[in-house]
């Protein structure tokens, strides 16, 4: 099991201590509520983790399958919703590095990986996961 601790600094932001590493993440409110949006907010992080565990489940397939995904990049966008206050879409767009071919199978598996990854599997089913792949083809 990992363990976290987060702390309140005050003037709404937060610092996120992973005790295994030391790294540390500094939240922020949003500019839309209340903060200075000067770091990542909570669900900004959220968003993001999606990504992040899209790459790397893809990583643990092209590695196991022999492939490469090597500066493949996944931008993410989050739809915020009120009443009460949520993530209600991310749009995730990822992008294979220029001249990088894959075939068939490549992709079904890499697809594959990146709608299941554990965090994809986590959300809410209410959250919209708008999927889409950019191949160099």
């Amino acid at each position: 099991m990992t363990k976290m601790r987060t702390t309140y600094l005050g003037n709404l932001r937060t610092e996120i201590l992973h005790e295994q590493s030391g790294n540390k993440i500094i939240t922020d409110a949003p500019l839309d509520n209340h903060g200075k949006g000067e770091y990542f907010s909570p669900t900004d992080i959220f968003a993001s983790s999606l990504a992040s565990c899209m790459l790397t489940i893809m990583g643990i397939s092209a590695q196991s399958y022999g492939f490469n995904i090597d500066g493949t990049t996944v931008e993410i966008e989050k739809e915020m919703a009120a009443n009460p206050r949520r993530v209600a879409r991310i749009v995730v767009d990822i992008t294979f590095p220029k001249g990088q071919r894959y075939d068939d199978k490549a992709k079904r598996l890499i697809e594959s990986a990146a709608r299941t990854c554990p965090v994809s599997n986590s959300l809410h089913p209410d959250i919209i996961k708008d999927i889409r792949f950019h191949y160099d083809d």
